[in-house]
């Protein structure tokens, strides 16, 4: 940058900051300039996107900081993003994958009977793979649900973002391993990350919680047998009050409680999964509500707060770099959460290799409004009632 720019730089800069100190550097330091001292005005967002504007004929990105000790700094960085279109014909051909293979599944579900070799039952799903339409229609509403509320929040905001990916999943317990968004450059502040953080989740909930309903409606309860390739759904509170609220009791009901008292009995059964209730009661789970359940776990697998995971978003607006020293924390919790269900083994996995990095706004020094702080903290609330500690137990 030469002398004339910087000067014409430094004299748009202080017109909304008070400028201690002023330091060149190069691609090697990761700025061009670096200015240290004290934002002047209060409307800090304007100030960003009036800089942002005046730099980007120079092919330069400002990034604005604040130290441990308060001090605020203005980066000068080398470059600017230019979002590339997508190709939306990828998320077109995944999309009808990831439908034709969630009806599959669905198809599965809603047999009565198969035939006894695996060959015969695929084939048996493909001709009336129809019937799982209702599964597939509930299941993907919920993950498209969730995906269009982050990238609606990112247009909103006008970061760019993907239309969502989905995943298919053959031969699985849902037919799809779910769906994504991506953000093709970096959210403008904490408010902006927080939106588009929490309004999948959310916006996932809002489908999730009528289609639960509805399909324990559709639902019977019935003995709990033990069945080659069964298995029993986790309980999240979420959960647990949509049974209770549907059938006026807490399920799956044990036969008896071999002398333990109710509430311990039921702190060791959410926690752990086992022993599996024989003999006792539970749903017997409609294809529609297993998709509502299935929403909910979703919705708290991407709720755990850490790395890109939409509640690492939340927590990092909160606690900034802070949420560092939580890391290690919620590595422990899942692997000993792995022991009553390995799937978390495979999470602790995902979490070392993308989990030690957040998403960071180009402006870090505008702080969250009271409204959103607010919705922040609702946001672990909701993890708490949807988290699910051992999703699936084998019978």
């Amino acid at each position: 940058m030469s002398l004339p720019e910087q000067e014409i730089l430094n004299s748009t800069i202080s017109r909304f900051f008070q400028i201690e100190d002023i330091t060149t550097g190069d691609n090697k330091d990761g700025y061009l300039v670096r200015y240290r001292g004290k934002m002047t005005t209060s409307d800090i967002p304007a100030a960003y996107d009036s800089l942002a504007e005046n730099l980007r004929p120079h092919k330069v990105t400002p990034l604005f900081r604040k130290d441990d000790q308060g001090t605020h700094i203005i980066f000068i960085t080398d470059g600017i993003i230019e979002p590339q279109p997508s190709r939306i014909s990828i998320n077109i051909i995944m999309l009808i994958l990831t439908i034709i293979s969630v009806m599959f599944t669905g198809a599965q579900m809603s047999a009565t009977e198969m035939p006894p070799d695996a060959a015969g039952q695929i084939l048996a799903s493909l001709k009336n793979i129809f019937s799982g339409a209702p599964f597939a229609l509930a299941l993907l509403s919920i993950l498209g649900a969730h995906e269009l509320g982050h990238y609606f929040a990112g247009r909103y905001h006008k970061t760019a973002v993907t239309l969502p990916y989905f995943i298919p999943l053959p031969l699985s317990l849902l037919g799809t391993m779910g769906a994504f968004i991506q953000l093709k450059d970096f959210p403008k502040n904490k408010r902006h990350l927080l939106d588009i953080g929490i309004a999948g989740p959310l916006a996932g909930l809002i489908i999730a919680i009528p289609v639960l309903l509805i399909g324990l409606s559709l639902s019977e309860i019935g003995p709990i047998q033990q069945t080659q390739g069964g298995f029993i759904e986790g309980n999240s509170l979420l959960y647990l009050a949509a049974k209770y609220i549907t059938f006026h009791q807490l399920l799956p009901a044990p036969a008896s409680y071999d002398g333990m008292s109710p509430i311990l009995y039921w702190l060791r059964y959410f926690f752990t999964g086992s022993p599996i209730p024989y003999g006792g009661t539970d749903v017997l789970i409609h294809p529609v509500a297993l998709a509502g359940w299935a929403g909910i776990l979703v919705t708290a697998i991407n709720l755990i707060p850490a790395g890109q995971l939409d509640g690492g978003h939340i927590m990092y607006v909160l606690f900034g770099k802070r949420l560092r020293y939580a890391y290690p924390i919620i590595l422990t919790i899942l692997l000993i959460m792995g022991y009553f269900w390995n799937g978390w083994w495979l999470w602790v996995g995902l979490l070392l290799l993308f989990g030690r990095n957040y998403a960071e706004p180009l402006d870090q020094i505008t702080e969250l409004d009271p409204a959103r702080r607010i919705l922040a903290i609702c946001a672990i609330l909701i993890f708490i009632i949807v988290f699910t500690p051992v999703p699936i137990a084998l019978m």
